[in-house]
């Protein structure tokens, strides 16, 4: 949608854009669309390297059920606290350099998936497939140094 330049002005004065919005107005709205769209892109990324860290400090899947602790108490609230600060430091690693972690986040997603965690496999897989997308191979790859 395009905003034209040449329309005439409204009678307050100020330019009128699309559905009745003023030209600050829409600017306003379609930045915050903008970034909120950048933000659940993001969000996407940051939850594919959380379920990776879920696994990769719990051990096995069949693990992750036992973090699902139904009351609250001071001995399981520092349990989980303990459990949310391994993943999320993991995290954090991961996200600092995650093409490093190519070969792990492949590996997870492949164990994620093996285990029927379809749903935290794709995240993990999809947040491998942003941040360490695979080169597109050259035909020189496999060439020596020799030369044409």
């Amino acid at each position: 949608m395009s905003i034209p330049t040449n329309a005439p002005m409204p009678a307050g004065g100020a330019q009128e854009g699309p559905v009745g919005f003023d030209d600050a107005e829409f600017e306003t709205m379609r930045t915050d669309a903008v970034n909120a769209g950048r933000a659940m892109s993001s969000g996407e990324f940051l939850a594919g390297l959380i379920a990776d860290g879920q696994l990769e400090t719990a051990g096995r899947p069949d693990k992750l059920a036992r973090d699902l602790w139904p009351d609250a108490d001071p001995v399981l609230v520092q349990a989980v606290w303990d459990r949310a600060l391994a993943v999320g430091f993991h995290a954090g690693r991961v996200s600092a350099a995650p093409r490093m972690f190519r070969d792990q986040l492949d590996r997870l997603a492949g164990v994620f998936a093996q285990a029927g965690f379809h749903a935290m496999g794709g995240l993990v897989a999809r947040s491998r497939r942003l941040v360490a997308p695979e080169a597109p191979s050259h035909p020189a790859d496999g060439e020596t140094g020799q030369g044409h």
